[in-house]
């Protein structure tokens, strides 16, 4: 590809500089030069700097070559977890790993490996990914994401050609082969519907249609769009079937709904604080997201620079080709889960004599059958059928709780925004090279790529962003109200979850004149912050990202308006207002605000129930066995505890399984003698209701709990929340979801094996960034489970260590810090020695 005239001299100064700054055994990597880091004779190369922690610096001439380095660098870290990922897409995870298995979750919602595969074969099957790739930006990706994608699989490819892999979760396995152009791009496809049909992997690829005369003649006949009964459209009903008819209750659905799309299994924290509350007026960001510390969507950190075009710092997510999420000399910005609801649903009206064929205006419409066959391990190839409407595919479920089933008359289909988007890489290179929070606006209008997050921003100048700009279905409330089917008009003010009348084309979506595709909000609609103080989201939707300018006008779909925060939220509102209230704010106080370890909840309940322990007649509460036990310890370590997660708290996991009891027994709407309060959303509801059903039993049973353990009720956190990595242990701080801390972590409670004993999800790639007025950020950074998952890597826990310690790794940004890393190691790779 073409290059700026100069850049080539740049980039040869910069590495006889890189070079020339390096003692001799460091030139050479570990002293001595694998065959593979010599300069490339031909072909795709980088260079690549590892500083401390074994962060990558990958230093190329264009984006192809950038391309190869990042996958060259990704695959020495996690090359067992990016070829199980790869597996997936290409649908034969029952090939390898038999139909029973299970997936890992991270790119789909499938509970078994068959499900995934029919899925992703199907995927692969129809083209979709290479149609994607062919459309012209901005539909389609730009000519540099495409290069990116090549240069990234060669890169991968390379590194599997010229190394011996020694993770033993991979080491030796014949799944373990080399990847297209396409199979990056599929990665990138199953991350961006992940909340649309890759949450109903399995209600699509099970969809079945009830057994009659004709749906069995269907399975022999080919694909038509004539109506098999021959019968005129004015003999067809046209009326949409109740929920009662298509045994769905509307009540129970929406409910489920509301809880399933909470994103409460995966989440984030993320403040930008303009000029206004900085001691320099410049910008600053603290960005905290949430995601699994195990499997295919980690995050990995790194640098990427063509000098002259591109110099960017931050995480990305396995198998990425650009920046998830980072900061560059002038810009930071982070991401957190949004409140959308990425996808909708059509109700279908059926032919009662042939349940795959439905009406639209009357007219009738046969669905399309897409056979897809998996080949399994030690057994023969499963052929299963999927069934497409012009909405989507046919769907029986969104999950276990939320049922949808096929009947003679309904069926449902559903509507994914995201299956036509690629663009989330284009979106995120063009915030790599943004220079404001202006440019950064300008970037989500053109490219219009984030399928479920959030965006906030602060740059240099001192401007600060919140913006929800979300792919979403085109769900207005005048078309919520004219087309909601039964089922709807109680599911979409509930959840967010449309469900439309597939019978009549004047239900469908539209466009925005601004929108790069059809059926999706243009940006003119998003929800946008500017400049506030502070820009602070916790997964709530955008009402309060500052309480003192909420947020309102936005559609249903996007999120809720008046309504109750979770108590993350609200200490997090508490926290950084507070923050701006002192004013004069610099990057140590983001540093002190990611590890000050408060439970909200602990300052909301702490000490009522420590004082209603107490009242307790003798000090003894009945357990839920009907046994009385003694809790006047549990009593005292309430009423000591800081109100922390900090790893040395006495208290905070006696307090975090009492939560958990409590709140499984009694419901919200009885904890709180104060309820919600629109007017007062921060700090309702409030004052713990003791006297409810329940709290003496939790109680009870916790001191029960932790005695049969062997933990003493007033045991540090770190000694019971630890993960174990080398056979050492590490405690954790943080604590989960319902105590409201801002360093949220996901323990799995395993009382005997000591505790807390591994983290699911919570912290992962976090960075706090300002500007000082010189060349380079002034950042700092942590991967609170470090870069490669291999237990043979040096990089396997080091950073998990530093997180227990609540420390940071200094950002080396500029060429001078990189080169002054005492531990500097520069590996040349390329597709030829």
């Amino acid at each position: 590809m073409r290059t700026r005239p100069g850049r080539f001299t740049v980039l040869a100064a910069a590495l006889l500089v890189a070079t020339a700054a390096l003692p001799a055994a460091a030139a050479d990597g570990q002293g001595r030069q694998h065959p593979s880091s010599r300069p490339s004779a031909g072909g795709l190369s980088a260079v690549i700097r590892y500083t401390e922690y074994g962060v990558p610096h990958i230093l190329a001439k264009d984006y192809t070559n950038l391309g190869f380095g990042t996958g060259w660098a990704q695959a020495a870290d996690q090359v067992c977890t990016l070829a199980d990922g790869f597996v997936t897409v290409r649908g034969e995870r029952s090939r390898y790993f038999g139909p029973d298995g299970t997936p890992d979750g991270s790119l789909s919602s499938a509970t078994g490996n068959l499900s995934s595969d029919l899925y992703f074969r199907g995927v692969r099957e129809a083209g979709t990914v290479e149609k994607l790739l062919a459309r012209p930006a901005p539909s389609g990706p730009s000519r540099q994401v495409g290069d990116l994608m090549r240069g990234w699989a060669a890169g991968y490819n390379a590194w599997l050609a010229r190394n011996r892999v020694t993770d033993p979760a991979c080491r030796g396995a014949a799944w373990v082969r080399p990847v297209t152009r396409v199979d990056v791009a599929a990665r990138t496809f199953a991350l961006a519907v992940l909340g649309g049909q890759g949450r109903a992997v399995d209600g699509i690829t099970g969809a079945r249609p009830p057994a009659t005369t004709a749906t069995r003649a269907s399975e022999r006949a080919p694909t038509s769009t004539t109506h098999p009964s021959g019968a005129p459209s004015s003999s067809i009903p046209s009326a949409v079937a109740s929920p009662a008819r298509a045994g769905v209750s509307a009540r129970s659905f929406a409910r489920a709904a509301r809880e399933a799309f909470d994103g409460a299994d995966m989440g984030s924290n993320a403040v930008a604080f303009s000029g206004a509350a900085t001691r320099n007026g410049r910008g600053l960001l603290l960005g905290n997201p949430h995601y699994p510390w195990q499997g295919g969507r980690r995050f990995w950190q790194s640098q990427q620079t063509i000098p002259g075009e591109l110099d960017v710092s931050g995480g990305s997510l396995l198998g990425s080709v650009t920046m998830s999420i980072g900061y560059n000399a002038r810009v930071a910005w982070s991401h957190t889960v949004a409140t959308g609801v990425t996808l909708n649903l059509h109700q279908l009206t059926l032919d009662p004599a042939d349940p795959t064929t439905y009406l639209v205006d009357g007219v009738p419409e046969r669905m399309t059958r897409r056979s897809v066959t998996v080949g399994v391990k030690d057994g023969t190839p499963v052929t299963r059928t999927q069934w497409w409407t012009r909405y989507g595919p046919v769907v029986t479920s969104l999950g276990a709780q939320l049922p949808l089933p096929w009947t003679t008359t309904t069926a449902y289909a559903l509507n994914d925004p995201n299956a036509s988007n690629l663009r989330t890489s284009d979106t995120s290179l063009g915030f790599s090279r943004a220079r404001s929070t202006a440019g950064m606006l300008t970037v989500l209008k053109t490219t219009q790529g984030l399928p479920w997050v959030n965006t906030i921003a602060a740059d240099s100048g001192g401007h600060s962003l919140f913006t929800q700009s979300q792919v979403l279905p085109r769900i207005t409330g005048e078309l919520a109200r004219r087309c909601s089917t039964p089922l709807g008009e109680v599911t979409y003010p509930a959840s967010g979850v449309a469900v439309l009348d597939g019978s009549r084309g004047d239900c469908a979506l539209g466009s925005d004149r601004d929108a790069v595709q059809p059926g999706i909000f243009g940006p003119g609609r998003m929800p946008v912050l500017r400049d506030a103080p502070y820009a602070e989201n916790s997964n709530d939707s955008a009402w309060l990202a500052n309480a003192d300018r909420p947020v309102t006008g936005y559609e249903r779909v996007f999120g809720t308006i008046g309504t109750a925060r979770s108590v993350r939220t609200r200490g997090a509102i508490d926290d950084v207002s507070s923050m701006v209230a002192k004013g004069g704010l610099t990057e140590r106080d983001l540093l002190a605000q990611q590890f000050t370890d408060r439970a909200p909840v602990g300052d909301l309940v702490a000490d009522d129930a420590a004082r209603a322990c107490a009242a307790l007649p003798g000090r003894r509460a009945t357990g839920g066995d009907g046994r009385p036990v003694d809790v006047s310890g549990a009593c005292r370590v309430l009423g000591a505890w800081d109100h922390t997660m900090n790893t040395g708290s006495r208290g905070a996991l006696f307090f975090d399984r009492f939560w958990r009891r409590l709140t499984a027994l009694v419901p919200a709407a009885q904890l709180w003698k104060v309820p919600f309060s629109a007017a007062d959303p921060v700090h309702t509801p409030n004052t713990l209701d003791t006297g409810a059903p329940g709290f003496a039993a939790a109680l009870a049973d916790t001191v029960t709990e932790l005695r049969t353990a062997g933990i003493a009720l007033d045991s540090p956190l770190g000694d019971h929340q630890f993960v174990v990595r080398g056979g050492r242990r590490i405690p954790v701080p943080g604590g989960t979801e319902s105590l409201g801390v801002w360093n949220k972590v996901e323990p799995v409670w395993d009382p005997a094996g000591g505790g807390y004993t591994e983290v699911t999800t919570g912290s992962s790639y976090i960075q706090a960034v300002g500007w000082d007025g010189g060349p380079c950020p002034v950042a700092r950074t942590l991967l609170t489970y470090s870069q490669s998952s291999n237990p043979n890597s040096p990089h396997s826990s080091d950073q998990t260590r530093l997180f227990s310690g609540g420390r940071w790794v200094t950002s080396r940004f500029c060429e001078k810090d990189i080169l002054s890393s005492p531990g500097l190691r520069v590996v040349r790779v390329g597709e030829r020695r």
